[in-house]
């Protein structure tokens, strides 16, 4: 988020942790991340909570992710048209 303060870009910050995404909003993020759920979700915090979870099946990736936020890999940069993984913070360059 450094970057986009340091170039005086305006953006709001959503705490998904504390105000859980909705279903269909995790798959707007998928769609313009280009990548699908199973791409973004924290392996080591689904081994944390002891999830069960078919990595084979999308819905059931994204239905976990809206039950267990904290399981979505963060931070995640969305503007109007494209998404990206704010990791490593240069990624964040691709879509400003």
């Amino acid at each position: 988020m450094q970057i986009l303060k340091d170039k005086n870009i305006e953006y709001e910050e959503i705490q998904y942790i504390k105000n859980p995404l909705s279903l269909n909003k995790l798959k707007e993020i998928a769609s313009k991340l280009g990548l699908p759920p199973q791409k973004f979700i924290r392996k080591s915090d689904v081994k944390k909570l002891n999830l069960e979870i078919n990595f084979e099946n999308e819905n059931e990736v994204l239905q976990h992710m809206v039950e267990y936020p904290r399981i979505i890999e963060r931070p995640i940069i969305v503007n109007d048209e494209k998404a990206v993984i704010g990791r490593p913070p240069e990624n964040i360059l691709e879509i400003i």
